[in-house]
């Protein structure tokens, strides 16, 4: 390690692109990133809102996009993702945003008003969901200060190009690429729809590093999930990772979530996806390295210089859903450059950043093997001793739950009639629990540190889901969506498989889940100490019924997106299926503030300080799997003048 350290130093000593320290006093004061930093901590120093006056907080401004005019019925197909981002004052001091469709809007962070926008034209064929959780901000030192473009921003589009744009006023970059766009698709061609991108590309050091969004369940040979890294400055190709180099007979194990960079030590850090197909895995044996895994490489080379796998051979489509989150572990009077990693399963693992040893031992823990003839899945799967997992998945008929004996007894019956061996039960010819299901557990809306306390406060979904491996006879019709819709089961076709499987909530004859409330929670983690401080409901049913309810009924919902912390002690987080935005006190986890916005807003939000003032922003525009209606707002909150 200490030649990359030496390597690393040597780099950013010639290069100097990034220097953050030079853009604010305080790192933590700007929200210059869509994880507020390169590590994906959610959180900001700014204290003006605070928990004695939070409940003063009320709507500064409203912007609408303007996409519910332009896109009409293509609005319901979309998530509305985007956290924006504040740009620094030598930058034009905007707030930078994009809309589902790849739109790049530049606000006044203090009146919300237009000031550009930029428009790739993106390609709209084909069935994938429209999203775009940011776009990424690079100062470019190789152009001079009197040049346009020296201040950047990137955003990796759904017909997948990579866009270099001017921060100051939305003109692309016309020496990035070919007329300031990179093609990103390569071997796998293109097909509208197969291969997308919706996280923001990661930029540091003079290198973007960009993922991909594949189409899950389709077909066993799904487009490759290669991650690519180019030069900030030209756009020219640097280096390449596939994380199934050697599975011929898969694809997929792509970066879809955020992608994290520890920019001191020049390693950039991939949280992978499943290999394809994602529930049956006999064409595709072993492990499956490097997909389910957080890769580390070296961000000027690709190379790698660890990595963990957190699933073996898959067979639950239990991608690494979250950024991998960067903290100083500070324990006994040492300080650890640590990373802490949330999965699908409701697990968290914690590691030394530099070299990939674990701060809370790993054991392999044996799970039952799979009845399927030729699929050999996996022995055992790692569990870390600490922190506990954030959900209980030991669901036995007597713990089933209804709102009546009735019920009740309809999803105890249920229970008792399904293949049920806890986590890890491998999906065959019988219905199957799948406890947490394909959402999890944590989503791609990740953790909120507070500070480098160590104390990480994450949203979970917490539904109960079951899967069936069905025989074909040939290739089927797949399902248009990525998951199953709110309350609704979904069959997929796997095409190149014998079987399709069908997925879906576990629910009674009323369509309430058949696990105890709450279905959507928020935990706060004590990483270091390895334990869960709190836990509170998230989200209110009042309104998932055929009537909605006078009154919130806190047993909470699943929910998309993410929260962000602050110095003040609070926690915003929207995500829930009520349109409420919320802020909690991080101590406890009581509700200390909420509004309702007219449609979910299901993105992360983001907050900054401008002239003194402290704004806290979220994109309001519903998610196409909720089917709760689109919107197309950005709210900006503040207390009184």
């Amino acid at each position: 390690m200490g030649m990359i350290k030496t390597f690393s130093s040597l780099v950013l000593s010639v290069m100097v692109f990034w220097a953050p320290a030079t853009l604010a006093a305080d790192k933590d004061a700007a929200w210059l990133h869509y994880g507020g930093d390169q590590g994906g901590r959610h959180y900001s120093s700014v204290a003006n809102i605070n928990k004695e006056n939070v409940d003063d907080l009320d709507v500064a401004w409203v912007f609408r996009s303007g996409d519910m005019e332009t896109h009409g019925k293509k609005m319901e197909n979309t998530s509305a993702q985007s956290t924006p981002i504040l740009l620094p004052a030598a930058a034009g001091e905007s707030l930078v945003y994009c809309t589902p469709f790849n739109r790049v809007i530049a606000l006044d962070p203090a009146l919300g008003t237009q000031r550009w926008q930029f428009d790739p034209k993106i390609n709209l064929q084909g069935d994938r969901t429209f999203r775009c959780r940011g776009v990424s901000y690079g100062l470019d030192v190789n152009t001079s200060e009197t040049q346009a473009c020296r201040h950047r921003l990137y955003v990796a589009t759904h017909d997948r190009s990579l866009w270099a744009i001017d921060a100051k006023d939305g003109k692309v970059c016309e020496n990035f690429g070919i007329n300031g766009q990179v093609r990103l698709y390569g071997k796998e061609g293109f097909v509208p729809g197969d291969v997308a991108n919706s996280s923001a590309p990661a930029v540091a050091n003079g290198v973007i590093v960009v993922g991909s969004a594949i189409i899950d369940f389709a077909r066993a040979q799904a487009p490759r999930g290669t991650v690519k890294a180019f030069d900030a400055h030209s756009g020219k190709p640097l280096w390449s990772f596939d994380p199934l180099l050697n599975q011929l007979n898969s694809g997929a194990a792509n970066v879809w979530a955020p992608i994290s960079i520890d920019v001191e030590n020049d390693l950039v850090f991939l949280p992978t996806s499943a290999p394809s197909p994602d529930y049956y895995g006999a064409k595709r044996p072993g492990d499956n390295h490097y997909a389910n895994s957080v890769v580390a490489l070296n961000l000027q080379t690709g190379k790698l210089v660890w990595h963990f796998q957190h699933v073996h051979h898959d067979l639950w489509d239990y991608d690494t859903p979250a950024q991998p989150i960067l903290f100083d572990w500070k324990k006994n009077g040492k300080t650890i450059p640590a990373l802490a990693q949330l999965t699908k399963q409701g697990l968290t693992f914690v590691f030394n950043r530099l070299t990939g040893e674990p701060l809370w031992e790993i054991t392999q823990q044996p799970v039952p093997p799979s009845q399927i003839p030729g699929e050999y899945s996996s022995l055992t799967q790692p569990k870390p001793m600490a922190p506990p997992p954030l959900i209980d998945s030991f669901l036995m008929p007597d713990d089933a739950w209804g709102l009546t004996p009735i019920d009740r007894s309809d999803c105890k019956s249920q229970l008792e009639h399904i293949n049920n061996m806890g986590l890890f039960t491998p999906n065959s010819e019988k219905l199957s629990l799948m406890y947490p299901g394909s959402l999890g557990g944590p989503n791609w809306g990740g953790g909120a540190m507070l500070a480098d306390s160590g104390v990480l406060l994450v949203n979970i979904n917490n539904v109960a889901f079951t899967g069936q491996l069905i025989p074909k006879q040939k290739d089927a019709i797949s399902s248009k969506k990525d998951h199953p819709e709110a309350g609704k089961r979904m069959r997929v076709a796997m095409n190149g498989t014998p079987y399709s499987v069908e997925i879906g909530s576990l629910k009674s004859f009323l369509g309430i889940p058949c696990n105890p409330p709450p279905w959507g929670k928020l935990v706060a983690i004590d990483l270091v100490k390895g334990t869960i401080l709190w836990e509170a409901p998230l989200g209110s049913i009042h309104e998932m019924g055929p009537v909605t309810l006078p009154f919130h009924v806190d047993w909470g919902t699943p929910n998309l997106g993410g929260g962000i912390a602050t110095k003040g002690g609070l926690f915003f987080i929207g995500a829930t299926m009520d349109r409420q935005f919320r802020a909690f006190d991080v101590s406890n986890g009581e509700t200390l503030w909420k509004y309702t916005l007219p449609v979910d807003g299901n993105a992360t939000p983001m907050t900054y300080q401008y002239k003194g003032r402290q704004y806290v922003v979220i994109n309001a525009g519903g998610h196409a799997i909720f089917s709760r209606g689109a919107g197309d707002y950005l709210y900006a909150f503040a207390l009184p003048e």
